[in-house]
């Protein structure tokens, strides 16, 4: 709760900032044109001047890392829920999970897309992210069969890097991306705001 009010806070003043007053890039255009002598000729969009090179994308290496660490977290994901004993918590990830897995997957969808890569590519990306939960859930599953005196250790362990991996995934690759935008700054932050209270509501539906 206390990220997301200091996130809160430093939305709503960028949010006011850009509304109040010129952007630095256009007191830059401002600048250039009275030292230059002359009016400056902008393309291609708002305050994007005319480049020869191409348009930057999303970097495919860091979309392939991105899948990657994410197919990382659904496995941690998916053995967290095979190893739990109570059906009924176990029904309870698995709602939540489903949910979380569903929005993860249309914004990782999007995000290969802008990457520019092939369409067997982003197949292949889609298909791998899909089968390592399920993959996560049967080894955890094996896992708990074969329950020892190291088995509450192990679960233990195993939530909490896939908590580990959710958090840094969430808060270091997607969120500042998401929020580098000035354009419905507000709004964002309003439906992540949503989005948080929805899974901490699920947290508390007794199945």
């Amino acid at each position: 709760m206390g990220f997301f009010l200091v996130l809160v806070m430093e939305q709503i003043t960028l949010a006011y900032k850009e509304q109040s007053g010129p952007s630095p890039l256009e007191e830059t255009r401002a600048l250039l044109g009275t030292v230059n002598g002359g009016p400056q000729h902008w393309h291609d969009g708002p305050g994007i001047p005319q480049a020869s090179g191409a348009p930057a994308s999303p970097s495919a290496l860091r979309a392939c890392v991105l899948v990657f660490s994410l197919a990382l977290h659904s496995v941690f994901e998916g053995l967290a829920v095979g190893l739990q004993r109570d059906r009924a918590r176990a029904m309870e990830l698995c709602l939540a999970l489903l949910l979380h897995k569903g929005i993860l997957a249309v914004s990782l969808s999007l995000r290969l897309l802008q990457s520019h890569l092939r369409a067997q590519v982003v197949a292949g990306c889609g298909i791998l992210f899909s089968c390592m939960t399920p993959l996560g859930i049967g080894l955890g599953a094996a896992l708990a069969e074969s329950a020892g005196p190291l088995h509450q250790l192990a679960q233990s362990v195993l939530e909490g890097m896939a908590a580990g991996t959710f958090l840094y995934i969430t808060f270091l690759e997607i969120l500042p991306q998401e929020l580098a935008s000035s354009e419905q700054r507000i709004l964002e932050v309003i439906l992540l705001l949503a989005g948080f209270a929805l899974l901490t509501g699920l947290l508390f539906i007794q199945i």
